[in-house]
Order: structure tokens, then sequence, then C-alpha cells
């Protein structure tokens, strides 16, 4: 798997903007994904020094439109740490 498939994209929410504070970002990634493959992407596109990974799968939620019931997709999500003093650029608006 590229480098590029791993990450899909960054969460962004209230928690999630307190654990940056900490030096913890959160990632949407690809399902096939562990957490090695995880830490070498975001070193690779990043270029910063990740300490730990965390992993989990979120399960979809259920969903109800007018007749019909279903859920919502299913996703992975991992939680990086960075080394102390290390932060990624792009979410601190510079």
């Amino acid at each position: 798997m590229k480098t590029e498939q791993i990450i899909i994209e960054p969460v962004l929410t209230e928690k999630t903007n307190q654990m940056r504070e900490v030096g913890k970002y959160v990632f949407k990634v690809d399902k096939r994904a562990n957490k090695y493959q995880v830490m070498r992407a975001v070193r690779e596109l990043f270029s910063v020094h990740p300490v730990s990974c965390n992993i989990m799968n979120v399960k979809g939620k259920p969903k109800r439109g007018r007749a019909q019931a279903g859920y919502t997709a299913s996703w992975k999500k991992a939680i990086v740490t960075l080394q102390k003093g290390e932060k990624i650029s792009i979410f601190e608006g510079a």
C-alpha cells in the first residue's frame, strides 16, 4: 500500500483539537493499514517523528430515512502521538 493511500483525512472535532495541544493527532485511515504503516506514513508525509500509534475500528451508527433504515459506513481511526515539542504545521494554521 502506498503512503498516500494510508491516511485518508484528519478528524477535526473539539476533542481532537484538545488532543493536538498535547501532541496527539487523529486521522481517518485505510481499513487495511496497521499501526506501523500509519506511523511510517505520518513520518514521510509530515516530516515528524511519531512515538506511538493507537488504532481503533469505529462502527457505523444506525440511521433512518423515510421508510428505509440503514447504517453509516464503518471506518478506522488512528491516534498518533508525536515526540515532545513537535507539531504538524498544517493543523496549526501555518
